[in-house]
């Protein structure tokens, strides 16, 4: 279970060397999978697999209280409907706090599906959807979160797709005291992953492999009750959503989104989530 102790991160500041780009030996721990997840190449990259019988997963050693991600991923390609490969921050609990990649298979040729969500003091149902603009099966494409005591951004690629700021003084839930670990994962979702559900998976093609590199953490490290942060202040800790940023996420979300819970007035027919209505 992730501490939970709200505690202002200003009070825990402390200049210390945090995570940085490694080796998967060193940063993390396999969890689950029996055998399926791999690490190859001295540490430089990890497989994760699926079949019939189960998927597997891996999370990071160290727990976070705020930070920039980076992950390179390489999807499964081929007909991988019914897959989801995930990338991800969460803390632990009832009241979590949780920041979502998801990568929803498909049948050959057509394009993944980028499911996100942010989860803040248990509170989910922030789904928005993106189509990817490449194939992400062919090469490696990096995945990233910032996550500071302003704001949540997510990038694909250094393209910026969405944020979730914090509005904790309007009466919206932030993520901002509990760490949370980076979790990778690959799972059978033929349920609803792939149009609903409607396309389920070909266990002919099992076993569906997913391939990561280069996490880096630049990040806060919590530690006995401590966050110890990178030495001097990084311009993620103090980022915030200029009006560059908004721009580049609008036209990212204009061009890309294909689902919007902002929008989606079938599950909220008597009204948005409050922070729909806040910039």
């Amino acid at each position: 279970m992730a501490k939970t102790n709200v505690v202002s991160p200003l009070l825990l500041f402390s200049l210390f060397c945090a995570a940085s780009a490694g080796n998967f030996f060193q940063d993390i721990d396999i969890t689950w999978g029996n055998g399926r997840t791999k690490i190859l190449n001295g540490g430089q990259l990890v497989t994760l697999s699926m079949d019939q019988v189960s998927g597997s997963g891996f999370q990071s050693r160290n727990e976070y209280l705020f930070g920039k991600i980076d992950m390179q991923i390489k999807l499964v390609p081929g007909n991988s409907a019914g897959t989801v490969t995930t990338f991800y921050l969460s803390s632990q609990g009832s009241t979590h706090d949780e920041i979502d990649f998801e990568f929803l298979g498909n049948l050959s040729g057509q394009p993944y599906t980028l499911h996100t969500n942010v989860f803040s003091h248990g509170q989910g149902n922030r789904e928005q959807q993106f189509r990817l603009w490449f194939d992400p099966t062919a090469d490696f494409h990096t995945y990233s979160i910032l996550w500071n005591p302003q704001i949540i951004i997510m990038y694909v690629d250094g393209t910026p797709i969405r944020y979730f700021k914090n509005n904790a003084a309007k009466g919206i839930p932030y993520a901002s005291s509990q760490p949370m670990r980076l979790y990778s994962t690959i799972w059978n979702g033929e349920e609803w992953a792939t149009r609903g559900g409607l396309v389920k998976t070909d266990w002919s093609k099992a076993p569906f492999v997913a391939t990561f590199r280069n996490f880096n953490a630049n990040a806060c490290v919590w530690s006995s009750g401590t966050s110890r942060c990178p030495s001097g202040i990084t311009s993620w800790y103090n980022q915030g959503l200029d009006a560059a940023t908004l721009q580049r996420i609008q036209s990212a979300q204009k061009t890309y989104m294909i689902s919007n819970y902002c929008t989606d007035t079938t599950r909220f027919p008597q009204g948005f989530p409050p922070e729909c209505k806040l910039t």
